[in-house]
């Protein structure tokens, strides 16, 4: 039995690997700030964003709703976030970053963009931007395709 080549597997083995490796880095910088990579993302989002729904950050951050009630129920805890009732439709609950949160990021995550860049810097300043277009096109074409 001959071993045929195959590039799409390649490709998901290699993009993988990649993917773990980099999250990797990331996710040990996370930890050493007492959140992890869901808890960071949420904020992360919420300072960048403003306040969103809660039903809705699940989307953003490629969790699901009910994870998103818990992960925010723990970074309520370290009051880095607070729940505020929408003024129009008090069924709409959103996620509003605090002052103690604000701090946080602006404090963690110029250092943890530094992580990252040292993560990636095994290509080019060019190669990164092909590579971002590459698979922004990907995850597009696979993400239409999902039904």
């Amino acid at each position: 039995m001959s071993e045929q080549r195959n590039d799409s597997l390649d490709l998901y083995i290699a993009l993988s690997r990649a993917s773990e490796w980099v999250n990797a880095h990331g996710d040990r910088d996370i930890r050493n700030h007492g959140l992890n990579r869901t808890e960071f993302g949420v904020l992360e989002l919420l300072y960048h964003k403003g306040a969103q729904p809660i039903q809705q950050i699940g989307g953003k951050v490629l969790m699901s709703s009910g994870n998103i009630t818990y992960v925010v129920d723990k970074l309520e805890k370290k009051e880095f976030v607070k729940r505020k009732t929408s003024t129009e439709d008090r069924r709409l609950i959103f996620a509003e970053i605090t002052e103690k949160g604000k701090q946080f990021i602006e404090e963690v995550f110029p250092k943890h963009t530094k992580v990252i860049e040292k993560a990636v810097a095994g290509l080019t300043a060019e190669e990164k931007k092909i590579a971002s277009q590459l698979l922004k096109k990907l995850g597009k074409f696979a993400q239409d395709g999902f039904k």
